[in-house]
């Protein structure tokens, strides 16, 4: 209860002050000049904002840059050095990592556009009612945090040794075909096979967010081109190809980017269900690991700072393409 209260009095406090801020600001402008109004009110808008981004993401970013060239933060043999850069470059479990990572970039974009672009195709030619079905169903998923799907994950790929009774889906249904499992789905050391099975989980939650957002674009695409395309005789599979997709590209772009963006800081999923071990460690789990494990702070700084090159250029991806969509209205 009193967590409670202390969380209601926290958010009153904070929407209360942020209105309270602005009005002020506002009160002050409107008793300006006409000229120094004009100036003022852009930045008395903007300026608390801004404010906030440079001592919550600016200022930790450019604390994070300077670990990243010491070693021993806050010992008496504290030092700059390169040593965490040569580190980050050689060695051989941060290189499974950086792999592992770039495996969940190759794939898990591409697996939950294409399942959430099948999905919204077919649902488009479903009655109404089953159309809100079948969406709801395949969205209900993104209701879940990472921490909860792994865990309903780790049940359907629960294993025990053959002959047992099976708790886990997939080792029950095998076992049932007469072909039992003989080696746990997600503790197989020899492959990647952990690391996929664990992709599976981020399409499983990210393809409800990709369906909602190429369904309103499909929605969106002109009758007209479509009608058009089929009395000049092209077949549904070339109109897809050929008027749907190059129409609904942008929003394809979009899609991918974002979800891009959220697996290159995966953590929760590898965590949850591996702790990084049989091959499927990730780069935000070496920094955990790195941070609260080995008590590294120089280590843990310069893995952040190789997150943070890695989503810039999918940020100015997106951010160009959100420009030229706005250039183009």
């Amino acid at each position: 209860m009193g967590n409670a209260v202390t969380g209601l009095v926290a958010v009153l406090l904070g929407v209360g002050g942020a209105v309270a801020l602005f009005w002020i600001l506002n009160f002050a402008a409107e008793r300006m000049p006409k000229q120094w109004e004009e100036r003022f009110k852009p930045y008395a808008f903007i300026g608390p904002a801004l404010f906030v981004v440079g001592i919550f993401l600016l200022y930790p970013s450019i604390i994070t840059v300077v670990d990243s060239f010491r070693t021993s933060i806050g010992t008496a043999d504290e030092a700059w050095t390169l040593a965490n850069y040569n580190w980050l470059f050689t060695d051989p479990a941060l290189r499974d990592a950086l792999i592992n990572n770039f495996l969940w970039i190759l794939f898990v974009p591409a697996g939950a556009v294409s399942i959430g672009l099948l999905v919204a195709v077919l649902a488009d030619r479903l009655s109404p009612t089953w159309e809100k079905v079948s969406k709801s169903l395949i969205f209900m998923p993104m209701a879940i945090s990472f921490v909860g799907a792994s865990t309903i994950w780790l049940f359907i790929y629960a294993w025990r040794p053959p002959g047992t009774d099976q708790i886990g889906l997939i080792s029950a249904i095998f076992q049932g075909l007469g072909s039992p499992l003989a080696t746990p789905i997600v503790q197989n050391g020899t492959l990647r096979l952990n690391t996929f099975a664990l992709m599976i989980v981020m399409v499983w939650l990210q393809a409800g967010f990709a369906m909602v957002l190429l369904s309103a674009a499909i929605k969106n695409v002109p009758e007209d081109t479509i009608e058009a395309a089929r009395i000049d005789g092209a077949t549904e599979i070339q109109i897809f190809w050929k008027v749907t997709i190059p129409q609904i590209a942008s929003t394809i772009v979009v899609v991918t980017t974002t979800i891009l963006i959220l697996v290159l800081k995966i953590f929760d999923i590898p965590r949850v269900m591996t702790s990084g071990n049989f091959n499927t460690d990730v780069i935000a789990n070496v920094y955990f690991d790195q941070l609260f494990t080995a008590r590294n702070q120089g280590r843990a700084s310069v893995v952040v700072v190789a997150l943070i090159v890695l989503t810039l250029p999918f940020m100015y991806i997106n951010i160009k393409r959100f420009r030229a969509q706005e250039a183009a209205r």
